[in-house]
């Protein structure tokens, strides 16, 4: 590189580095400048020798992230120093202990960070893409500013990804919609989501996106005409309202239209509403609702509204701070417009996220904001050692959902994603609240755990000591906590059942002379082809291997002790010969998605799953569900390039299931009789009671009970119980 084309590079960077001060959206003390600049001269110094694949300096990199977080997303001097520095301890001889002793604690534990999660990519073991985001995710027990600079880093390497290979760009691409689009718009980045998904198309569907942007570029002038149709109409009524107001028009991104394409399967000149009209208005905070609602009844004098699509998050605010009107009118030409009405430091919110949240907020108020946030975000992190696709999923349940709002008893408020249950209610209140949940009212009225809540509704939950979470639960839950502190609880419940399992195993091999030991236990495992001793210990607590079956083994245990010291050839009875074939069979059903559903699938030929390995689904073209073994060679390359057609799957106990049967008791008509059956199906015995019809005839009763069971042995301790009490003279199972 000559002299010369040296010294006009270092003048370009002396003049980005300029510019990044000018346009921080926050004030900038002389100290906050001091700090910029040292990391400034940290970054230039570390990356002097480094160039990107478009042979610019590299330093220009870090220069882009930090004025994406300085301006588009507005955060204060130590993300801005800590976003120079994102890539020195990387990528340079810089150390951490460098970066803690010339810039403090803070930024060095935001620098950690954000190398630890540029560490993720070279973890190829597994899913890549879900398992890089369940670790990154975990670095917000660090600091919540490692994850947005992340964002803005992403966000400048899609903006700069033409130098790359294609194959590079495909997955870079992919892994944006999967991962960082969705947090973006979590976080209230709502500008950075919608350029990430743009920029994505841009690469997964090339083509599609250069047909839509060049008619989105083709109808610049017509969308504004439109808009200015508008804006003529209602702009004297404004005026006279006294009103100080903009009116702006906004295209919806070629990614939401080319989703709005593929949804109703039309063409591009087929939808209708491609861009919002946004009225923008100043307002002190004290008028802000009332001007906001004058704006409405103008707009609505004017042009019809639609009643079912008004949204008030001026009175009910979404959890990442937005705050807006909209509405949905017809327009000019007979076309429905959506129209958000905004005040100025509404619209900062829209555009900023959290940072302009905060600026109208004053010391204390300020931490406390952001502490809710991060708090609600690492909710979903707990007790999450589940499958990284399994867990990947959850979690975007809760990143992308809409939200209702709901009232407790008291009547406070609570936000929660759209499609909630009372379930997911009575978690949001307490843990404990949900852990001992026995029933809910919605409005009064007794409901179902599973009803779907709407927004306005009042929820209260009815709790008992003896209530606790069953396997039912994970089909009502939608939310990531609600979900994880059930399986959390039935983790603990197998545990505890497991070791009244062991003691009971004890006894029976015991009367069938054989010691329950490391070799008995093996052996058995085997022979009931289960995989742990925790699986055998669980299945003879919970009544799936009953007293035959324990015999069936002894005397192949025995017979097989004995031929081994006398050297006889005889014939021990294997596993197969004992028709055991439906009992394990249950132990190995592949499910899919977040509902556990039993769907038609294949097994793929080029890694060839068996029951029990770590697996994804994969939607083929052709062939329906595919399933592959999460290690697979070419589960990176499916997961990477077509992950909106990845499913999660895996092969669960069937034990775990619960199942519904119908007992038939007929006897003898006497006071409290009902009383003692249902004292020992619910109290006694912890079985769910569905279904409860009696009817009696001179003297004589005849009942119908559903029952709600694991297995088989259950059962028959149920009607065997049953036929012990006073009165009863057939129980059946019908």
């Amino acid at each position: 590189m000559t002299q010369a084309a040296l010294e006009l590079e270092n003048k370009q960077i002396a003049k980005q580095y300029k510019e990044l001060l000018r346009i921080s959206y926050q004030h900038l003390s002389d100290e906050d400048k001091k700090l910029i600049r040292a990391a400034f001269e940290v970054a230039v110094d570390g990356h002097k020798n480094q160039r990107r694949k478009s042979g610019e300096a590299y330093v220009f990199h870090p220069i882009a992230v930090a004025k994406i977080v300085a301006s588009e997303i507005g955060l204060d001097a130590t993300s801005i120093a800590s976003a120079l520095l994102h890539d020195v301890v990387e990528d340079t001889e810089y150390t951490l202990d460098d970066i803690e002793r010339m810039f403090g604690e803070t930024v060095a534990r935001i620098v950690d960070g954000l190398t630890k999660i540029a560490h993720l990519k070279k973890d190829m073991s597994t899913s890549q893409q879900a398992e890089n985001f369940r670790k990154m995710l975990l670095t917000l027990n660090d600091d919540v500013r490692v994850i947005i600079i992340k964002i803005a880093d992403r966000y400048h390497n899609m903006l700069t990804m033409d130098a790359m290979p294609e194959h590079k760009q495909v997955q870079m691409a992919s892994e944006t919609l999967y991962i960082y689009a969705p947090l973006a718009h979590r976080i209230g980045l709502y500008n950075i989501k919608t350029e990430l998904e743009d920029l994505s198309l841009k690469y997964t569907e090339p083509r599609v996106y250069r047909d839509i942007k060049g008619k989105i570029e083709d109808s610049k002038e017509e969308q504004q005409a439109y808009i200015d149709a508008f804006s003529d109409t209602i702009d004297k009524s404004l005026k006279e309202e006294g009103l100080n107001y903009i009116i702006k028009g906004r295209m919806k991104s070629i990614f939401s239209i080319r989703r709005k394409m593929k949804a109703q399967n039309v063409v591009f000149n087929e939808i209708y509403d491609k861009f919002a009209i946004r009225i923008i208005y100043k307002s002190d905070r004290q008028n802000e609702k009332f001007l906001a609602w004058k704006i409405y009844s103008v707009v609505t004098d004017h042009f019809t509204p639609n009643p079912v699509r008004l949204r008030d998050w001026i009175s009910s605010p979404k959890s990442t701070g937005y705050e807006a009107l909209h509405i949905t009118v017809m327009g000019p030409k007979g076309r429905w417009v959506e129209v958000q009405i905004r005040s100025e430091r509404m619209h900062e919110i829209a555009e900023k996220g959290y940072a302009a949240h905060f600026k109208y907020k004053h010391g204390q108020q300020k931490e406390m904001g952001i502490e809710v946030w991060l708090n609600r975000l690492q909710e979903a992190l707990e007790n999450a050692n589940t499958n990284a696709v399994d867990f990947v999923e959850e979690f975007k349940l809760n990143l992308y959902s809409k939200e209702i709002f709901v009232f407790t008893p008291q009547g406070d408020l609570k936000s929660l994603p759209k499609g909630s249950t009372p379930l997911d209610f009575a978690y949001n209140i307490h843990t404990e609240v949900g852990m001992h949940t026995r029933g809910s009212k919605v409005n009064g009225k007794l409901v179902p755990l599973n009803t779907t809540l709407n927004s306005g509704d009042q929820v209260e939950i009815i709790t008992s000591e003896q209530a606790k979470p069953n396997q039912n639960w994970l089909d009502y839950a939608n939310t990531a906590k609600a979900r994880a502190k059930i399986k959390s609880s039935l983790r603990e419940e197998k545990k505890a059942t497991a070791e009244e399992g062991k003691e009971i195993l004890r006894r029976k091999l015991k009367s069938q002379k054989v010691t329950l030991n490391e070799d008995s236990v093996n052996k058995m495992v085997v022979f009931f082809k289960l995989k742990t001793s925790l699986d055998l210990f669980y299945r003879v607590g919970n009544g799936s291997i009953d007293n035959q079956m324990l015999k069936d083994f002894a005397s192949s245990y025995n017979n097989a002790f004995i031929s081994f010291f006398k050297n006889k050839i005889r014939r021990t009875p294997a596993p197969q010969d004992i028709d055991r074939d439906e009992i394990t069979s249950k132990y190995d059903m592949l499910v899919f998605g977040q509902e556990e559903e039993k769907l038609d699938y294949k097994l793929s030929q080029c890694c060839n799953p068996i029951p029990g390995d770590p697996v994804f689904g994969f939607v083929s073209v052709n062939d329906g569900i595919k399933v592959h073994k999460k290690n697979c060679p070419n589960a990176i390359q499916l997961q990477s390039n077509y992950a909106y057609r990845i499913i999660s799957a895996k092969w669960i106990d069937s034990t775990q299931q619960e199942f519904q049967s119908e007992i038939q008791l007929t006897g003898i008509d006497n006071l409290g009789l009902i009383n003692d059956i249902t004292q020992i199906i619910s109290d006694e015995m912890h079985v769910n009671m569905r279904n409860l019809n009696f009817s009696t005839d001179g003297g004589t009763f005849t009942g119908n009970i559903t029952v709600v069971v694991k297995n088989n042995g259950i059962l028959k301790k149920v009607i065997s119980n049953l036929k012990k009490i006073h009165g009863i003279d057939k129980v059946i199972r019908v």
